[in-house]
């Protein structure tokens, strides 16, 4: 039934990138979409607003960007999938299953760091955080609707095939307590993207000064010849690391979503300039809102394919 009810709505959808905490500016890109604020809660009387998650951390309105957006999926009005942020929030405040006094994800001070103003937004609200966190619980990792799909970061289809659910289940979130299992490498992929790992000689620095020792790569490039072909980020690997070939062995473990498949929405990447396709049937929708970038949707139609005229943005006044 589900299903149906999303694939009879797949070209009726207003997907939306990476929000975090940009709530004013959600307001003003939902009312050129064509949304009405009724009875407390933003519609439209015939499309479908679709989040890619990442609606909280960093910015400067994340208790209302968050109340907003849960306002309209639990009126019906939308549906929103999980970002890296979210599934950090959850596995940041949940307790180690075997270490009392312990948190899933340790507090550390870059872990701190990527949620602190979400905790500090919510600091004289408590139980309703504790609320919603029991509430991001409910929500899926992806969504298909037929001639459409969503995921945060990256679908991979065999880790979706191989999925009971959509949702993130407690037994899941309990075995993200170990970073390297199966479990939580999966929900790093489908969330936080296709990484690849750095030489260990390579200094490498994202722009808030964490060295890097992976890489976030294209999960849709189906022969690539060198690193460079892959990189899918805003920091550019040193030339000596993107000249480097790609072997057998690499492209054996390459994820490669195919031009066949329906078109897919992520969010996740920090983009920048015009909105535009990634690839005939891939596009993201993070144009770096919170650092005064552009809040991005796309507007699915009943071709079944990614038109550039389709996308709609509003710019972030600083």
């Amino acid at each position: 039934m589900i299903k149906t009810y999303l694939s009879d709505m797949a070209d009726r959808l207003d997907i939306i990138g990476d929000i975090h905490g940009c709530e004013q500016t959600l307001i003003r890109l939902l009312t050129q979409l064509g949304y009405q604020k009724h009875n407390g809660v933003y519609r439209h009387p015939e499309r479908l607003a679709v989040f890619l998650g990442d609606i909280i951390d960093r910015g400067p309105r994340i208790r209302e960007a968050l109340n907003l957006v849960r306002s309209m999926v639990e009126a019906g009005c939308a549906k929103m999938i999980l970002g890296n942020h979210e599934v950090h929030a959850l596995c940041y405040c949940s307790a180690h299953p075997s270490a009392p006094g312990n948190y899933i994800r340790p507090h550390t001070p870059r872990n701190t760091h990527t949620i602190a103003a979400t905790l500090e937004q919510f600091a004289a609200y408590p139980d309703e955080w504790q609320d919603h966190l029991q509430w991001l619980k409910t929500l899926p990792l992806y969504l298909d609707f037929g001639q459409y799909r969503v995921v945060h970061a990256c679908w991979d289809d065999a880790l979706i095939t191989a999925r009971s659910s959509a949702r993130l289940s407690e037994d899941e979130l309990t075995a993200m307590a170990d970073p390297a299992s199966a479990t939580a490498q999966g929900i790093k992929r489908l969330t936080s993207g296709f990484e690849l790992a750095l030489p260990d000689d390579c200094r490498m620095f994202s722009a808030e000064g964490y060295r890097r020792r992976s890489f976030r790569a294209k999960f849709w490039v189906n022969n690539p010849a060198c690193l460079g072909d892959l990189e899918f980020q805003p920091d550019a690997l040193p030339d000596a690391v993107a000249q480097q070939p790609v072997d057998s062995d690499l492209k054996a473990r390459l994820v490669v979503y195919d031009s066949d498949q329906p078109p897919v929405f992520v969010g996740h990447y920090w983009l920048s300039g015009k909105p535009a396709p990634v690839a005939s049937n891939v596009a993201c929708l993070d144009y770096s809102a919170v650092k005064f970038g552009r809040l991005v949707a796309y507007q699915t139609d009943a071709s079944g394919v990614i038109n550039s005229e389709n996308f709609v943005w509003i710019y972030v006044d600083p």
